[in-house]
């Protein structure tokens, strides 16, 4: 096999990888707090010993999200939060602390503040938050205190991983950090609010017949170079 097409086998590898980001950004266009993935192709090319030619090869191995702000769509509930700026929630995960985009929160059985999924949103404590079963009116202010009947009950504090590329993303819109968080300044949060994904679907779609074009090239260029190859050993065993 020669360098060319170690090149193209590689480069057909990352492009069906970047069809499947395309196709699951699609699928979440209308999730709360989705982020947009892309894949990033870089190429690696390495010197043989000997006389030969070097070896080119490319991944598509490195994911980016896109952290451009979603759309705020209103819903009025009270429980419902949307960040307006950087950074994310924290929430209790059985796998440790997440972060997470999603804002849509309600009371569980114990009247502890969890997302859809069950884990509980902590305060700027690490806490969890409780909501007492009489409270009527909660209020969440811009930063972040949640009131209850005018009380305060809790400070929401937004957080942000300390390296920024080392978000890893995980099922349920969360956001796992190994090297620790720091708190997030001139964030707000939006009571009533929900945040859109920040997926643009026509463009998603025109990409997606992009990058498909460029599979279907580098499949025709591999079937050439078989059919010319296979000539090569006909003619010469002739």
């Amino acid at each position: 096999m020669n360098n060319a097409e170690y090149v193209t086998l590689t480069r057909q590898t990352g492009l069906m990888r970047e069809l499947q980001v395309i196709a699951h950004n699609i699928a979440n266009a209308g999730t709360t707090g989705f982020r947009r993935e892309g894949v990033v192709f870089a190429e690696h090319v390495k010197r043989l010993d000997g006389a030969g030619a070097s070896l080119s090869m490319a991944h598509g191995n490195t994911r980016q999200t896109t952290m451009l702000q979603g759309a705020l769509q209103e819903t009025g509930g009270s429980f419902d939060m949307a960040i307006e700026g950087p950074g994310f929630f924290m929430v209790e995960t059985a796998r440790g602390e997440r972060l997470t985009r999603a804002g849509a929160f309600t009371p569980n059985a114990a009247g502890e503040l969890v997302n859809m999924d069950g884990h509980r949103l902590l305060d700027a404590g690490g806490a969890p938050i409780f909501i007492p079963p009489d409270a009527r009116a909660i209020a969440v202010a811009r930063d972040g205190t949640l009131s209850a009947d005018g009380r305060p009950l809790a400070q929401i504090d937004l957080h942000a991983p300390a390296d920024p590329t080392d978000l890893r993303r995980e099922a349920g819109g969360l956001f796992a950090v190994e090297r620790g968080t720091e708190p997030v300044a001139g964030a707000q949060i939006v009571q009533g609010f929900l945040e859109a994904s920040n997926v643009e679907p026509l463009t998603e779609i025109a990409r997606m017949i992009e990058v498909q074009r460029a599979y279907e090239q580098g499949q025709r260029f591999l079937e050439r170079e078989d059919e010319r190859q296979r000539n090569v050993i006909q003619t010469l065993g002739r």
